[in-house]
């Protein structure tokens, strides 16, 4: 059976050559392979040329999420209240959402009921983040940093109430927040995780 096939292949994610690979047929005829087997629900089609099998999909862990979340567009990294709930920072729980920053663009992929958004930040700002296992993520202080930045401007909403300080190396954050305009160095100030602007 064809979605047996499907099985052996070791990925998370794989593409139109490794469908070809395990049926033993052309690429072209895995890219009409791919479409199909989207239809009958054996894939999730992640974005172009990039599919997961439907079983993994459905049991995928927060990580795996992350994996998918950083191939979804690249360059980027899991951070703000993502990254800050994964680190145990924030008490927000977010279902079904997975944060990161981006170079490219700022936009929206839908994949079945998960929503994965992508904020984007000039160059100059785009650090403070660390390979974890298969995927980026920004570290606890760049995490913060992003969405105090993005809040600044009006362009994030943070529940600062749900944050717990403790779990941060503020000198690392002070560190950190030298190349951020003076407006997120202020923002910081105002909540307490800054001694001087």
């Amino acid at each position: 059976m064809k979605y047996q096939q499907l099985t052996q292949i070791p990925k998370l994610y794989f593409g139109h050559e490794d469908l070809a690979r395990v049926l033993g047929i052309s690429q072209s005829s895995a890219k009409v392979a791919a479409s199909r087997y989207v239809r009958q629900g054996w894939l999730v089609r992640i974005k172009r040329n990039v599919y997961m099998l439907r079983e993994k999909w459905k049991t995928a862990s927060l990580e795996e999420l992350f994996q998918v979340a950083n191939i979804s567009q690249v360059p980027s990294y899991i951070s703000l209240t993502t990254a800050l709930g994964f680190y145990g920072i924030s008490t927000q729980i977010q279902r079904d959402f997975i944060e990161s920053i981006a170079l490219q663009r700022t936009h929206e992929i839908h994949v079945n009921s998960t929503v994965f958004t992508y904020t984007r930040i000039s160059k100059d700002l785009y650090f403070g983040f660390d390979r974890r296992q298969e995927y980026f993520m920004a570290c606890p202080e760049k995490a913060l940093l992003d969405a105090m930045y993005l809040m600044s401007f009006g362009r994030y909403s943070l529940d600062t109430s749900a944050l717990d300080p403790s779990k941060l190396d503020v000198q690392h954050l002070a560190s950190l927040c030298i190349s951020f305009p003076s407006r997120t160095r202020k923002l910081l100030w105002s909540h307490g995780y800054l001694s001087e602007t």
